[in-house]
Protein backbone atom coordinates (compact mmCIF):
# COMPACT_ATOMS: atom_id res chain seq x y z
CA UNK A 1 0.00 0.00 0.00
CA UNK A 2 1.77 3.12 -0.84
CA UNK A 3 1.89 5.89 1.55
CA UNK A 4 3.50 9.61 1.39
CA UNK A 5 5.27 8.93 4.30
CA UNK A 6 8.78 8.29 3.54
CA UNK A 7 9.58 6.48 6.83
CA UNK A 8 10.27 3.35 6.07
CA UNK A 9 8.09 2.51 8.68
CA UNK A 10 4.70 4.19 7.36
CA UNK A 11 5.35 1.21 4.49
CA UNK A 12 5.25 -1.65 7.03
CA UNK A 13 2.62 0.15 8.73
CA UNK A 14 0.62 -0.22 5.88
CA UNK A 15 1.57 -3.92 5.03
CA UNK A 16 1.14 -4.94 8.84
CA UNK A 17 -2.68 -3.56 9.13
CA UNK A 18 -3.80 -5.52 6.09
CA UNK A 19 -1.56 -8.69 7.45
CA UNK A 20 -3.76 -8.34 10.47
CA UNK A 21 -3.42 -11.08 13.10
CA UNK A 22 -0.64 -13.04 10.62
CA UNK A 23 2.15 -14.47 12.45
CA UNK A 24 5.16 -12.45 12.08
CA UNK A 25 7.80 -13.69 14.05
CA UNK A 26 7.90 -17.04 15.98
CA UNK A 27 10.77 -17.39 18.26
CA UNK A 28 12.97 -20.05 19.39
CA UNK A 29 11.29 -20.09 22.84
CA UNK A 30 8.02 -20.38 21.53
CA UNK A 31 6.90 -16.55 21.73
CA UNK A 32 4.90 -15.33 19.02
CA UNK A 33 4.34 -12.08 17.46
CA UNK A 34 1.99 -10.96 14.55
CA UNK A 35 1.56 -8.07 12.71
CA UNK A 36 -0.94 -6.24 14.46
CA UNK A 37 1.01 -7.37 17.77
CA UNK A 38 4.20 -5.72 15.90
CA UNK A 39 2.38 -2.65 15.41
CA UNK A 40 1.08 -2.26 18.81
CA UNK A 41 4.73 -2.99 20.87
CA UNK A 42 6.65 -0.81 18.65
CA UNK A 43 3.98 1.88 19.45
CA UNK A 44 4.86 1.91 23.13
CA UNK A 45 8.62 1.18 22.60
CA UNK A 46 7.94 4.73 20.67
CA UNK A 47 5.87 6.85 23.32
CA UNK A 48 8.72 5.78 26.01
CA UNK A 49 11.57 6.85 23.71
CA UNK A 50 9.88 9.49 23.31
CA UNK A 51 9.28 10.09 27.20
CA UNK A 52 12.57 9.99 27.66
CA UNK A 53 13.26 13.24 25.35
CA UNK A 54 14.35 11.17 22.31
CA UNK A 55 13.95 13.25 19.27
CA UNK A 56 14.05 12.79 15.73
CA UNK A 57 17.53 12.25 14.32
CA UNK A 58 19.28 11.39 17.62
CA UNK A 59 21.17 7.52 18.01
CA UNK A 60 19.37 4.75 20.16
CA UNK A 61 22.47 2.38 20.48
CA UNK A 62 21.78 -1.17 21.53
CA UNK A 63 23.66 -3.63 22.51
CA UNK A 64 22.07 -6.64 23.46
CA UNK A 65 20.86 -10.29 22.21
CA UNK A 66 18.47 -11.51 20.01
CA UNK A 67 15.06 -11.04 20.55
CA UNK A 68 11.52 -10.15 19.01
CA UNK A 69 11.54 -7.28 21.67
CA UNK A 70 15.15 -6.05 20.27
CA UNK A 71 13.56 -6.46 16.45
CA UNK A 72 10.59 -4.36 17.66
CA UNK A 73 12.88 -1.95 19.10
CA UNK A 74 14.47 -1.49 15.93
CA UNK A 75 11.27 -1.11 14.11
CA UNK A 76 9.66 1.60 17.10
CA UNK A 77 13.53 3.70 16.44
CA UNK A 78 12.32 3.96 12.75
CA UNK A 79 8.75 4.88 13.70
CA UNK A 80 9.58 7.56 15.74
CA UNK A 81 12.53 9.01 13.09
CA UNK A 82 15.45 8.09 15.54
CA UNK A 83 18.45 6.73 14.37
CA UNK A 84 19.42 3.06 15.35
CA UNK A 85 22.65 1.91 16.39
CA UNK A 86 23.12 -1.77 16.14
CA UNK A 87 26.47 -2.85 18.34
CA UNK A 88 28.10 -6.17 18.29
CA UNK A 89 27.36 -8.09 21.71
CA UNK A 90 30.62 -9.22 21.73
CA UNK A 91 32.46 -5.82 22.06
CA UNK A 92 34.41 -5.38 25.01
CA UNK A 93 33.75 -2.12 26.95
CA UNK A 94 36.73 -0.59 26.09
CA UNK A 95 35.69 -1.34 22.02
CA UNK A 96 31.93 0.39 23.39
CA UNK A 97 33.17 3.30 24.43
CA UNK A 98 34.42 4.25 21.13
CA UNK A 99 30.92 4.45 19.48
CA UNK A 100 29.40 6.17 22.33
CA UNK A 101 31.73 8.85 21.78
CA UNK A 102 31.61 9.13 18.34
CA UNK A 103 27.82 8.80 17.95
CA UNK A 104 26.56 10.75 20.76
CA UNK A 105 23.27 8.55 21.54
CA UNK A 106 20.97 9.71 23.92
CA UNK A 107 20.15 6.60 25.14
CA UNK A 108 21.94 3.27 25.11
CA UNK A 109 20.14 -0.19 25.95
CA UNK A 110 22.03 -2.95 26.80
CA UNK A 111 21.87 -6.74 28.64
CA UNK A 112 20.87 -6.38 32.48
CA UNK A 113 24.58 -8.08 32.79
CA UNK A 114 26.08 -5.34 31.65
CA UNK A 115 24.17 -2.61 32.95
CA UNK A 116 26.90 -1.51 35.57
CA UNK A 117 29.65 -1.41 33.79
CA UNK A 118 27.91 0.18 30.65
CA UNK A 119 25.53 2.68 32.24
CA UNK A 120 28.64 3.68 34.35
CA UNK A 121 30.62 4.17 30.93
CA UNK A 122 27.58 5.87 29.28
CA UNK A 123 27.19 8.26 31.95
CA UNK A 124 30.65 9.28 31.33
CA UNK A 125 30.47 10.12 27.80
CA UNK A 126 27.18 12.34 27.51
CA UNK A 127 24.70 9.65 27.41
CA UNK A 128 21.27 10.62 28.82
CA UNK A 129 19.57 6.97 29.76
CA UNK A 130 20.65 3.57 29.85
CA UNK A 131 18.13 0.91 30.20
CA UNK A 132 18.59 -2.83 30.12
CA UNK A 133 16.83 -5.46 27.49
CA UNK A 134 17.00 -8.89 28.10
CA UNK A 135 16.93 -12.03 25.70
CA UNK A 136 13.78 -12.93 27.20
CA UNK A 137 12.19 -9.06 27.11
CA UNK A 138 12.45 -8.21 30.20
CA UNK A 139 14.57 -5.77 31.46
CA UNK A 140 14.05 -1.91 32.61
CA UNK A 141 12.82 -1.09 29.11
CA UNK A 142 10.22 -3.37 28.91
CA UNK A 143 9.07 -2.07 32.67
CA UNK A 144 8.92 1.27 31.17
CA UNK A 145 6.76 0.63 28.75
CA UNK A 146 4.08 -1.49 30.66
CA UNK A 147 2.01 1.75 30.81
CA UNK A 148 2.77 3.78 27.42
CA UNK A 149 -0.14 3.79 24.77
CA UNK A 150 0.10 1.30 21.93
CA UNK A 151 -0.98 3.81 19.66
CA UNK A 152 1.72 6.02 18.04
CA UNK A 153 1.75 8.33 15.16
CA UNK A 154 4.31 7.11 12.96
CA UNK A 155 6.62 10.13 12.70
CA UNK A 156 6.98 11.75 9.01
CA UNK A 157 10.39 11.34 7.29
CA UNK A 158 11.67 12.68 4.44
CA UNK A 159 13.47 10.15 1.50
CA UNK A 160 16.98 11.13 2.56
CA UNK A 161 17.15 11.22 6.53
CA UNK A 162 19.08 8.92 8.46
CA UNK A 163 17.72 5.55 9.46
CA UNK A 164 20.46 3.59 10.93
CA UNK A 165 24.52 4.03 11.23
CA UNK A 166 26.41 0.79 11.20
CA UNK A 167 29.81 1.13 11.86
CA UNK A 168 32.33 0.08 9.60
CA UNK A 169 36.04 0.65 9.04
CA UNK A 170 39.02 0.21 6.62
CA UNK A 171 42.06 -1.23 7.65
CA UNK A 172 43.43 1.96 9.34
CA UNK A 173 42.07 4.66 11.22
CA UNK A 174 38.94 4.14 13.85
CA UNK A 175 35.29 2.38 12.93
CA UNK A 176 33.42 4.77 10.90
CA UNK A 177 29.50 5.10 11.16
CA UNK A 178 27.42 4.28 7.73
CA UNK A 179 24.54 6.39 7.39
CA UNK A 180 21.97 4.41 5.80
CA UNK A 181 18.79 6.66 4.67
CA UNK A 182 14.93 5.54 5.25
CA UNK A 183 15.22 5.31 0.93
CA UNK A 184 18.16 3.27 1.17
CA UNK A 185 16.78 0.25 2.75
CA UNK A 186 13.55 0.97 1.28
CA UNK A 187 14.92 0.70 -2.24
CA UNK A 188 17.48 -2.38 -1.14
CA UNK A 189 14.51 -3.52 0.68
CA UNK A 190 11.70 -4.18 -2.28
CA UNK A 191 14.46 -4.92 -4.80
CA UNK A 192 15.48 -8.15 -2.91
CA UNK A 193 11.99 -8.98 -2.39
CA UNK A 194 11.20 -9.28 -6.11
CA UNK A 195 14.47 -10.49 -6.99
CA UNK A 196 14.01 -13.43 -4.40
CA UNK A 197 10.72 -14.11 -5.23
CA UNK A 198 9.01 -13.73 -1.46
CA UNK A 199 5.55 -14.09 -0.59
CA UNK A 200 2.91 -14.18 2.14
CA UNK A 201 3.11 -18.35 1.57
CA UNK A 202 6.93 -18.04 2.97
CA UNK A 203 8.54 -19.10 6.29
CA UNK A 204 11.80 -17.29 6.38
CA UNK A 205 14.34 -19.33 8.93
CA UNK A 206 16.12 -16.66 10.81
CA UNK A 207 19.08 -17.38 12.28
CA UNK A 208 21.30 -14.57 12.03
CA UNK A 209 22.06 -12.13 14.47
CA UNK A 210 20.36 -8.29 14.67
CA UNK A 211 23.92 -6.14 15.02
CA UNK A 212 24.71 -7.28 11.58
CA UNK A 213 23.14 -5.54 8.19
CA UNK A 214 22.57 -9.45 7.03
CA UNK A 215 20.14 -10.29 10.30
CA UNK A 216 18.87 -6.87 10.84
CA UNK A 217 17.31 -5.45 8.03
CA UNK A 218 18.62 -7.41 4.59
CA UNK A 219 16.93 -10.90 5.76
CA UNK A 220 13.94 -9.08 7.77
CA UNK A 221 13.04 -6.42 5.53
CA UNK A 222 12.11 -8.95 2.77
CA UNK A 223 10.02 -10.79 5.25
CA UNK A 224 7.78 -7.21 6.50
CA UNK A 225 7.24 -6.31 2.86
CA UNK A 226 5.98 -9.71 1.71
CA UNK A 227 3.87 -10.36 5.05
CA UNK A 228 5.55 -13.77 5.87
CA UNK A 229 6.58 -14.99 9.07
CA UNK A 230 9.71 -15.66 10.20
CA UNK A 231 11.52 -18.44 12.31
CA UNK A 232 13.30 -16.33 14.93
CA UNK A 233 16.48 -18.59 16.19
CA UNK A 234 18.85 -17.32 18.83
CA UNK A 235 21.96 -18.03 17.17
CA UNK A 236 22.49 -20.56 14.60
CA UNK A 237 22.45 -24.65 15.75
CA UNK A 238 22.87 -26.72 13.23
CA UNK A 239 20.87 -29.66 14.46
CA UNK A 240 18.23 -27.35 15.37
CA UNK A 241 17.90 -25.49 11.70
CA UNK A 242 18.10 -29.53 10.51
CA UNK A 243 15.05 -30.11 12.14
CA UNK A 244 13.14 -27.13 11.07
CA UNK A 245 13.53 -26.77 7.12
CA UNK A 246 10.52 -28.70 6.88
CA UNK A 247 8.68 -25.83 8.55
CA UNK A 248 10.54 -22.91 6.62
CA UNK A 249 10.54 -21.95 2.85
CA UNK A 250 13.82 -20.09 2.94
CA UNK A 251 16.97 -19.68 4.88
CA UNK A 252 19.15 -16.73 4.85
CA UNK A 253 22.72 -17.07 6.43
CA UNK A 254 26.64 -17.12 6.11
CA UNK A 255 29.03 -19.84 4.72
CA UNK A 256 29.24 -20.90 8.23
CA UNK A 257 25.82 -22.14 8.44
CA UNK A 258 26.31 -24.54 4.96
CA UNK A 259 29.23 -25.82 6.51
CA UNK A 260 27.69 -26.91 9.97
CA UNK A 261 24.73 -28.07 7.82
CA UNK A 262 26.68 -30.29 6.10
CA UNK A 263 28.47 -31.85 9.24
CA UNK A 264 24.91 -33.14 9.76
CA UNK A 265 24.09 -36.60 9.31
CA UNK A 266 20.28 -35.88 9.22
CA UNK A 267 20.95 -33.38 6.54
CA UNK A 268 19.71 -34.59 3.01
CA UNK A 269 17.62 -33.91 0.32
CA UNK A 270 14.57 -34.77 2.06
CA UNK A 271 15.20 -32.52 4.77
CA UNK A 272 15.24 -29.81 2.50
CA UNK A 273 12.52 -30.65 0.54
CA UNK A 274 10.44 -27.93 1.55
CA UNK A 275 12.66 -25.35 0.74
CA UNK A 276 12.26 -23.26 -1.91
CA UNK A 277 15.65 -20.99 -1.85
CA UNK A 278 18.76 -20.97 0.42
CA UNK A 279 20.73 -17.67 0.30
CA UNK A 280 24.14 -16.91 1.59
CA UNK A 281 26.28 -13.96 1.74
CA UNK A 282 28.30 -11.80 3.85
CA UNK A 283 31.63 -13.87 3.18
CA UNK A 284 32.74 -16.18 0.49
CA UNK A 285 31.45 -19.61 -0.10
CA UNK A 286 33.81 -21.92 -1.42
CA UNK A 287 33.06 -23.65 -4.66
CA UNK A 288 33.63 -27.43 -3.03
CA UNK A 289 31.04 -26.30 -0.81
CA UNK A 290 28.39 -25.49 -2.61
CA UNK A 291 28.88 -28.39 -4.97
CA UNK A 292 28.70 -30.46 -1.77
CA UNK A 293 25.24 -28.72 -0.93
CA UNK A 294 23.85 -29.13 -4.24
CA UNK A 295 24.79 -32.94 -4.26
CA UNK A 296 23.36 -33.26 -0.65
CA UNK A 297 20.24 -31.22 -1.02
CA UNK A 298 19.75 -30.75 -4.33
CA UNK A 299 19.63 -26.99 -4.37
CA UNK A 300 22.16 -24.48 -5.14
CA UNK A 301 22.96 -21.94 -2.97
CA UNK A 302 22.58 -18.47 -3.94
CA UNK A 303 25.19 -16.25 -3.86
CA UNK A 304 25.20 -12.53 -3.08
CA UNK A 305 26.86 -9.24 -2.71
CA UNK A 306 26.79 -6.64 -0.10
CA UNK A 307 28.15 -4.03 2.03
CA UNK A 308 27.70 -2.24 5.20
CA UNK A 309 27.41 1.12 3.03
CA UNK A 310 25.19 -0.27 0.73
CA UNK A 311 23.66 -3.37 1.74
CA UNK A 312 23.08 -5.34 -1.38
CA UNK A 313 24.69 -4.75 -4.66
CA UNK A 314 24.32 -7.96 -6.91
CA UNK A 315 22.65 -11.54 -6.88
CA UNK A 316 22.39 -14.49 -8.34
CA UNK A 317 18.54 -14.77 -9.49
CA UNK A 318 15.95 -16.76 -7.70
CA UNK A 319 14.81 -18.11 -11.21
CA UNK A 320 17.87 -18.44 -13.97
CA UNK A 321 21.05 -19.42 -13.91
CA UNK A 322 23.01 -19.33 -10.59
CA UNK A 323 26.51 -19.18 -11.26
CA UNK A 324 28.62 -21.13 -8.52
CA UNK A 325 31.52 -18.98 -8.27
CA UNK A 326 29.63 -15.73 -8.99
CA UNK A 327 28.01 -13.34 -6.80
CA UNK A 328 25.68 -12.70 -9.93
CA UNK A 329 24.09 -9.22 -11.39
CA UNK A 330 23.46 -5.95 -10.30
CA UNK A 331 19.83 -5.73 -7.97
CA UNK A 332 17.24 -3.62 -9.30
CA UNK A 333 18.60 0.26 -8.47
CA UNK A 334 22.50 -0.49 -8.24
CA UNK A 335 24.92 -0.04 -10.79
CA UNK A 336 28.18 -1.65 -10.88
CA UNK A 337 31.35 -1.00 -12.81
CA UNK A 338 34.82 -2.24 -12.75
CA UNK A 339 38.26 0.79 -12.78
CA UNK A 340 41.04 1.36 -12.75
CA UNK A 341 43.33 2.74 -10.34
CA UNK A 342 42.17 6.10 -12.16
CA UNK A 343 38.64 5.11 -11.65
CA UNK A 344 38.71 4.36 -15.57
CA UNK A 345 36.35 1.98 -16.39
CA UNK A 346 37.27 -1.19 -17.60
CA UNK A 347 35.48 -4.09 -20.33
CA UNK A 348 34.43 -7.17 -19.91
CA UNK A 349 36.73 -10.04 -17.88
CA UNK A 350 39.03 -7.70 -16.70
CA UNK A 351 39.91 -7.59 -13.08
CA UNK A 352 39.68 -3.99 -11.11
CA UNK A 353 38.33 -2.05 -8.57
CA UNK A 354 34.62 -3.18 -7.95
CA UNK A 355 32.62 0.41 -8.10
CA UNK A 356 28.93 1.06 -7.21
CA UNK A 357 26.31 4.00 -7.52
CA UNK A 358 22.15 3.65 -6.93
CA UNK A 359 19.56 3.81 -4.23
CA UNK A 360 21.17 1.64 -2.51
CA UNK A 361 24.34 3.31 -1.60
CA UNK A 362 24.39 5.10 1.80
CA UNK A 363 24.54 8.51 2.56
CA UNK A 364 28.11 9.36 3.77
CA UNK A 365 30.09 8.36 6.70
CA UNK A 366 29.09 10.04 10.07
CA UNK A 367 30.62 13.46 10.80
CA UNK A 368 33.56 12.17 8.59
CA UNK A 369 32.67 14.16 5.05
CA UNK A 370 35.91 14.46 4.17
CA UNK A 371 36.43 10.17 4.84
CA UNK A 372 32.94 10.17 2.67
CA UNK A 373 34.17 12.23 -0.60
CA UNK A 374 37.43 10.39 -0.44
CA UNK A 375 35.83 7.08 -1.02
CA UNK A 376 34.00 8.88 -3.81
CA UNK A 377 35.71 9.25 -7.76
CA UNK A 378 35.25 12.02 -9.51
CA UNK A 379 31.51 10.83 -11.48
CA UNK A 380 29.75 9.49 -8.24
CA UNK A 381 30.77 6.03 -7.95
CA UNK A 382 31.49 4.18 -4.38
CA UNK A 383 34.42 2.74 -4.55
CA UNK A 384 33.84 -0.53 -2.23
CA UNK A 385 37.61 -1.64 -1.89
CA UNK A 386 36.98 -5.33 -3.70
CA UNK A 387 38.43 -6.11 -6.69
CA UNK A 388 36.52 -8.33 -9.39
CA UNK A 389 35.43 -9.34 -12.96
CA UNK A 390 32.00 -8.52 -14.57
CA UNK A 391 31.79 -11.39 -17.35
CA UNK A 392 29.62 -10.40 -20.64
CA UNK A 393 26.77 -11.24 -19.56
CA UNK A 394 27.57 -8.57 -16.18
CA UNK A 395 27.89 -11.68 -13.64
CA UNK A 396 29.94 -10.17 -10.85
CA UNK A 397 32.71 -12.34 -9.50
CA UNK A 398 34.64 -11.17 -6.53
CA UNK A 399 38.38 -11.93 -6.75
CA UNK A 400 39.91 -10.23 -3.60
CA UNK A 401 39.67 -7.79 -1.87
CA UNK A 402 42.26 -4.28 -2.15
CA UNK A 403 41.51 -3.09 1.69
CA UNK A 404 42.97 -6.74 3.18
CA UNK A 405 39.69 -6.80 5.08
CA UNK A 406 39.15 -10.12 6.55
CA UNK A 407 35.28 -11.36 7.03
CA UNK A 408 35.27 -14.24 8.93
CA UNK A 409 32.19 -16.27 9.90
CA UNK A 410 30.43 -13.10 8.23
CA UNK A 411 31.50 -10.49 10.50
CA UNK A 412 34.22 -8.06 9.33
CA UNK A 413 37.56 -7.97 10.35
CA UNK A 414 39.96 -5.00 10.14
CA UNK A 415 43.45 -6.23 10.82
CA UNK A 416 45.06 -3.02 11.76
CA UNK A 417 43.11 -3.36 15.03
CA UNK A 418 43.81 -6.63 15.91
CA UNK A 419 47.34 -5.84 15.07
CA UNK A 420 47.58 -2.96 16.80
CA UNK A 421 46.41 -5.06 20.27
CA UNK A 422 49.16 -7.90 19.70
CA UNK A 423 52.13 -5.40 18.71
CA UNK A 424 51.35 -3.74 22.15
CA UNK A 425 51.57 -7.22 24.00
CA UNK A 426 54.83 -8.08 26.07
CA UNK A 427 57.20 -10.03 23.69
CA UNK A 428 55.95 -9.35 20.64
CA UNK A 429 58.58 -6.71 18.26
CA UNK A 430 55.44 -6.32 15.55
CA UNK A 431 52.59 -8.55 13.93
CA UNK A 432 50.50 -9.09 10.87
CA UNK A 433 47.01 -9.78 10.66
CA UNK A 434 45.56 -12.03 7.43
CA UNK A 435 42.62 -13.94 6.29
CA UNK A 436 43.37 -17.72 5.02
CA UNK A 437 40.92 -19.93 3.69
CA UNK A 438 38.97 -21.76 6.59
CA UNK A 439 35.67 -23.96 5.65
CA UNK A 440 33.84 -23.13 8.87
CA UNK A 441 34.43 -19.50 9.01
CA UNK A 442 35.21 -18.80 4.89
CA UNK A 443 38.37 -17.09 6.26
CA UNK A 444 40.44 -17.98 9.52
CA UNK A 445 41.77 -14.63 11.33
CA UNK A 446 45.66 -15.68 11.35
CA UNK A 447 48.67 -13.58 13.22
CA UNK A 448 52.11 -13.74 11.55
CA UNK A 449 53.73 -12.39 14.75
CA UNK A 450 57.99 -11.71 15.08
CA UNK A 451 59.23 -12.20 18.77
CA UNK A 452 61.41 -9.98 20.57
CA UNK A 453 61.90 -13.08 23.60
CA UNK A 454 62.19 -16.46 21.76
CA UNK A 455 59.84 -17.94 24.27
CA UNK A 456 57.00 -15.97 23.42
CA UNK A 457 53.97 -18.44 22.51
CA UNK A 458 50.86 -18.49 20.81
CA UNK A 459 48.57 -19.08 23.99
CA UNK A 460 50.15 -15.55 25.74
CA UNK A 461 48.94 -13.78 22.33
CA UNK A 462 45.86 -15.15 22.01
CA UNK A 463 44.42 -15.14 25.90
CA UNK A 464 45.22 -11.83 26.66
CA UNK A 465 43.43 -10.55 23.21
CA UNK A 466 40.57 -12.74 24.35
CA UNK A 467 40.44 -9.52 26.76
CA UNK A 468 40.56 -7.08 24.25
CA UNK A 469 38.36 -7.87 21.42
CA UNK A 470 35.48 -9.43 20.53
CA UNK A 471 35.61 -12.97 19.88
CA UNK A 472 35.60 -13.05 15.90
CA UNK A 473 38.68 -10.58 16.09
CA UNK A 474 40.68 -12.92 17.86
CA UNK A 475 43.19 -15.25 15.88
CA UNK A 476 42.42 -18.60 15.15
CA UNK A 477 46.14 -19.18 14.67
CA UNK A 478 49.51 -17.58 15.46
CA UNK A 479 52.49 -18.10 13.56
CA UNK A 480 55.89 -16.86 14.45
CA UNK A 481 58.71 -15.78 11.82
CA UNK A 482 61.87 -14.07 11.54
CA UNK A 483 60.68 -11.03 9.74
CA UNK A 484 57.71 -9.96 8.38
CA UNK A 485 58.35 -9.64 3.88
CA UNK A 486 58.37 -6.18 2.74
CA UNK A 487 58.44 -4.11 -0.99
CA UNK A 488 60.94 -1.89 -1.58
CA UNK A 489 58.68 0.87 0.39
CA UNK A 490 58.46 -0.93 3.50
CA UNK A 491 54.77 -2.01 3.07
CA UNK A 492 54.25 -5.68 4.79
CA UNK A 493 53.49 -8.14 1.49
CA UNK A 494 50.32 -9.55 3.05
CA UNK A 495 50.11 -11.50 -0.32
CA UNK A 496 53.15 -13.57 0.68
CA UNK A 497 51.98 -13.93 4.24
CA UNK A 498 48.81 -15.75 2.77
CA UNK A 499 51.32 -18.05 0.37
CA UNK A 500 53.04 -18.81 2.83
CA UNK A 501 50.53 -19.71 5.89
CA UNK A 502 47.13 -20.04 3.43
CA UNK A 503 47.30 -23.80 3.08
CA UNK A 504 45.75 -25.99 5.56
CA UNK A 505 47.90 -27.80 7.66
CA UNK A 506 50.74 -25.15 7.99
CA UNK A 507 52.75 -25.20 10.73
CA UNK A 508 52.67 -23.21 13.34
Amino acid sequence: MPTNNANLFATFEAIARDAGDATLIESGNGQTLSYAQMLSLTARYANALRRLGVESGDRVAVQVDKSLQNFCLYLATLRMGAIYLPLNTAYQLNELEYFLQDAAPRLLVCTPANYLAASEMASRNGVAHTLTLAADGSGSLNALIASEADEFATSQMQAEDVAIIIYTSGTTGRPKGAMLTHANLLSNGRALTQLWAFSERDVLLHALPLFHAHGLFIACHCALLSSSRMLFLDKFDAAQVSALLPRATVMVGVPTFYTRLLDQPSFDAASAAHMRLFISGSAPLLAETSREFLQRSGHIVLERYGMTESAIISSNPCSGERRIGSVGQAIAGVEVRIADGDDRPLGCDQVGGIQIRGSGVMKGYWRQPQKTAEEFSADGWFRTGDLGILSSDAYLTIVGRAKDLVISGGYNVYPKEVELAIDALPGVLESAVIGVPDRDFGEAVTAVVVRQCPDLTSDAVITPLKAQLANYKVPKQVHFIAELPRNAMGKVLKNVLRELYGKPGTAA
